[in-house]
């Protein structure tokens, strides 16, 4: 069941690279971010992978670091899929999981979240990630 929304982030992508052409094109993009995470303000740096599937829909992958702005750490994976919008935007939904000793964030071990990305063809996002519970 979905949960209680426990982050939103507004991201800028600073980098793309292409992975591969031949048999499932694949892009690497990495992003800075910022938001709020259970109620602190979190600046985050993130890098992923996504494959075009054969069916026009993209498989991702990915990873980041971030920090409060107290110095508090946290890191995370996930993976998603991704559609593209009229307009070339993409709309990503998928899991994420992570990991920090930090006492603001250590209820983050032992939750799933479930985010919503979408970012624009300039290279804008906006996620929201809510509980699974």
């Amino acid at each position: 069941m979905l949960g209680d929304r426990i982050a939103e982030f507004t991201t800028t992508e600073s980098g793309r690279r292409v992975l591969a052409t031949v048999g499932s094109p694949a892009l690497e993009v990495s992003m800075t971010g910022t938001g709020q995470l259970l109620g602190h303000p979190v600046r985050e740096f993130v890098t992923y992978e996504s494959e075009l599937r054969p069916d026009g829909s993209l498989f991702g992958e990915g990873q980041g670091i971030g920090m409060s702005d107290k110095g508090e750490a946290y890191s995370w994976h996930g993976s998603g899929i991704g559609h593209f919008t009229e307009g070339g935007a993409v709309r990503w939904r998928g899991s994420i999981y992570f990991e920090s000793s930090a006492d603001a964030f250590l209820r983050l071990n032992d939750l799933v979240g479930l985010f919503e990305f979408e970012n624009d063809p300039q290279g804008n996002g906006k996620a929201v990630l809510y509980e699974w519970k």
